[in-house]
Order: C-alpha cells, then structure tokens, then sequence
C-alpha cells in the first residue's frame, strides 16, 4: 500500500473515484460505475488520512457535486457543468500540498490529467444527457390515429402496415387485406384497428 502514498498516484486514484462516481449519478444501475467508485474513493481516502492535505480543496472537491447535480437535472445548464468541473480540478489539484501551500502532484500530470478528466466528463455527461432526453425510435403512442394498410385479413389477428412498418394487429370486426386502416389503440405490441370508410 506504500505506493498509494505518493501524491501522483493518489491525485489519479481520486480523479478516476471521482469521475466513476459522477458517471454513476449520471447513468445509475450500471453497477460497474459504483463498484469502481466505491473502490477508487476508499484508496484515496487512505491516501488523505496518510498525506499531508489542504482542507479548503478538499472542501472544492466536496462542492463541486452541487453545481454537477443542478447541472445534470434538465439540459442547457452548460454553465454549472463547467463550474463543476472546475471546482473537481482545482480541489484534486491541490487536495495533496506541500508544507508551503504548493500542489505535491508533478505539474505534468495534473495538467494533463485535467485537461483529459474535463474533456471527458463535459462529452461524456452531455451524451448522456441527449440520450435521456430522446424520445424512443419507436414510440407506439405516436401510432395512434395514424392510417395504413392492412396485409392481411385483420380480426383475431392480422398484419397491417403502418408508418412504414409492419406490425401485428386485430379488430373488432373483420377487415379484408388491402383495406386502409386507422389505428385506435395499442395493446402491449398488437395495434388495435378499424377500417377507414372509403
């Protein structure tokens, strides 16, 4: 565990608990996200209890969550993404400081280091917040009312085409192929249909 105890080490054990963490709020479930983030903080928490720390970046790295957390609740909140971001740098920067003030970490690395953890965290966070935000392909509550054409005789069962697609469907009375249909409703898969009065 002695390697734990150089800063630079530490610096990077704690920017990857973070980032894990932060994708974890971003895309729960995953299990991996929390796993990993789970296990990245504890290393660096034995790595801050060992070292020589400052309290008032550890208390930017605890604040940045804040802006992160408003900044994932709705889109275009661009700004409080990037305060976030930079409270994280800033605050794991300087988290593991000299006697005199000055960052432990090689300037090399944190630099570096920062500028790659910003650029993933702005990409990987906006992605994933156009991906919630997307309707699904194929939204069968947009179906209904929209007219296509049956395949096959539709009753019990049947094929209709509907929005350019084939799907399974029924009614309550018969309908003969090729007769122009308007969906009613959908039940599970199977659109319910009616036949269009030409």
């Amino acid at each position: 565990m002695e390697f734990l105890l150089d800063p630079n080490v530490a610096y990077l054990i704690l920017l990857a608990g973070v980032i894990l963490g932060m994708m974890a709020i971003v895309t729960p479930g995953t299990g991996f996200f929390e796993v990993g983030a789970f296990f990245c903080l504890i290393l660096a928490g034995y790595a801050v209890y060992n070292l020589s720390f400052s309290w008032w970046a550890l208390i930017l790295l605890g604040l940045s969550i804040f802006p992160f957390l408003y900044a994932i609740q709705k889109p275009k909140r661009e700004l409080f993404l990037g305060l976030a971001i930079l409270l994280l740098v800033v605050g794991s920067v300087f988290l593991f400081a000299h006697e005199s003030g000055q960052p432990a970490v090689n300037p090399l690395i944190a630099f570096v280091s920062s500028v790659l953890v910003a650029g993933f965290l702005w990409l990987a966070v906006q992605k994933s917040m156009q991906a919630a935000a997307m309707r699904p392909a194929h939204d069968l509550e947009e179906l209904v009312g929209q007219m296509g054409e049956a395949r096959t005789r539709v009753h019990d069962e049947g094929s209709v085409q509907v929005a350019g697609e084939l799907w399974s469907a029924r009614s309550d009375e018969p309908i003969s192929a090729g007769s122009t249909v308007r969906v009613l409703r959908r039940e599970g898969f199977v659109l319910v249909v009616e036949k269009m009065a030409h």
